[in-house]
């Protein structure tokens, strides 16, 4: 990760358009009286956006003074996040991301090509048309390794495809966004190694369950409406049983 530092050479002041600043005071009434700091880094990256890719050091210092923050606590926040380029960027702003999993892909490589195209970090090349910065995770990392340039990702490059994006881009050809490779959005590049069972999710396996189900409980069901039946009959002697028979009466004695 690179030191993150204010450019030397700043502007004299920062003020928001017309119709940035009723964006901003929009932004702002979103929130409490006494929470408006939370609305600090959607006015920074359009102040941003307003001043050609890069915040300069009087845009924090407006934006502090707009949110009633301390000067100090708007800079940590524009220093800390790699979304806000403090220096001039080119027309192209390439962001090569970094860490682990696109290092383990080839993210070094493609920092190499970043240095032939370019030049060193940070800086504008010839024409003044691009630069580039190597930044921490920007989250695509089944996709790796990839680049930001400006809005857009692009995914699962390799030195020889990412140059050529490189002169597309310089060139204003047109140039297609995400993966660069024969992969839909993060799916597994290639053939389908899982899930290839159409029985798994097209609902035929859990139609059977439930229809199975249906008849299990249908059938329980039964049985105890015929066992509460049963018990409710009267009791019936049948033709063998004997009734007990009464104890005799002895006539002999007098009543």
């Amino acid at each position: 990760m690179s030191v993150r530092r204010l450019a030397e050479v700043q502007p004299a002041s920062f003020a928001f358009t017309k119709e940035n600043l009723e964006w901003a005071q929009g932004q702002i009434a979103k929130y409490p009286e006494g929470r408006q700091a939370s609305a600090v880094i959607p006015l920074l990256w359009k102040a941003q956006e307003q001043h050609g890719g890069w915040l300069p050091e009087p845009a924090i210092r407006t934006v502090a003074e707009m949110l009633g923050m301390a000067y100090i606590r708007v800079m940590e926040v524009a220093t800390f996040y790699t979304m806000f380029a403090l220096e001039p960027v080119g027309k192209h702003f390439v962001q090569v991301c970094g860490t682990t999993p696109c290092l383990l892909r080839g993210a070094d490589k493609l920092m190499h090509v970043c240095e032939k195209k370019i030049g060193h970090q940070k800086e504008l090349n010839e024409e003044k048309s691009m630069s580039w910065l190597e930044v921490e995770c920007l989250g695509s990392c089944s996709n790796a390794p990839m680049v930001q340039i400006n809005y857009d990702y692009f995914e699962d490059l390799d030195p020889d495809s990412f140059e050529k994006l490189l002169d597309d881009l310089v060139a204003g050809r047109p140039v297609k966004p995400g993966p660069q490779i024969e992969r839909q959005g993060s799916a597994p590049a290639g053939d389908k190694t899982s899930l290839t069972d159409s029985t798994l999710y097209d609902g035929s396996v859990v139609g059977a369950w439930k229809k199975g189900f249906a008849e299990r409980v249908a059938v329980k069901a039964k049985e105890k409406e015929l066992a509460a039946s049963e018990a409710a009959k009267p009791k019936e002697t049948s033709p063998g049983e004997k009734q007990a028979a009464k104890p005799p009466t002895d006539k002999t004695k007098g009543g």
